[in-house]
């Protein structure tokens, strides 16, 4: 008998919500599960490269803090049960994410404090990031001009708006999986998710 998933410790610091069993709207699970640790990693890398693109701005930035979220899943938990290794690699993720805003946030405020300026000329991380793993979202961000309006607006979500959007609406957890890679309340997430498509839904009034 495999043990619970509530059971296993996760040391991401501060997030200490419990990883349920990630489940789709309609039920189902979130995550098919990999036969392999390295069949789940190159499955989930572009996607979570993107997420992490649209919440820092930078690709390369986005790869450096994908890939030392990999190296701890394979660090810490290898030894995991392979329906385990979703839940627990988007709550390191999601850690790292934040850990990264809050620093580059900081900087910048003291950058404008000094008069100095931190923005830089880079190339669209979406545009020019190859994805052989298309679902369903993926296809809206690959439609021209609507693509951008909608990467636009995304960008434009604060961090947990955007991100509580992406993990619900894009990658299909539900709220409970959602909340617990977050490290939010269920009801937070709740307000985040009604915040988040009250702006979108301004954003790409002209689609509707």
């Amino acid at each position: 008998m495999s043990t619970p998933l509530e059971a296993w410790p996760v040391d991401e610091g501060t997030v200490s919500a419990p990883v349920p069993e990630p489940k789709c709207a309609d039920g189902k699970d979130a995550f098919p599960v990999a036969v392999t640790l390295e069949a789940f990693l190159e499955g989930v890398q572009n996607r979570a490269v993107r997420m992490a693109a649209l919440a820092l701005g930078d690709q390369e930035a986005a790869l450096d803090l994908v890939q030392d979220a990999m190296v701890a899943l394979i660090d810490r938990y290898r030894d995991r049960p392979p329906e385990a290794w979703g839940p627990l690699f988007w709550r390191i993720l999601q850690s790292r994410i934040r850990d990264t805003y809050r620093r580059r946030r900081v900087r910048q405020r003291v950058l404008a404090v000094l008069g100095w300026s931190d923005d830089e000329d880079r190339e669209d991380p979406l545009n020019t990031l190859p994805d052989s793993f298309t679902p369903g979202p993926d296809q809206a961000l690959a439609d021209g001009r609507f693509a951008q309006d909608l990467e636009s607006a995304l960008r434009a979500l604060p961090l947990r708006q955007q991100q509580a959007f992406l993990l619900r609406h894009w990658e299909g957890l539900d709220t409970s999986a959602t909340a617990a890679a977050l490290g939010i309340s269920e009801g937070s997430v709740k307000t985040h998710l009604y915040r988040a498509l009250q702006s979108l839904q301004g954003h790409l009034e002209a689609y509707r």
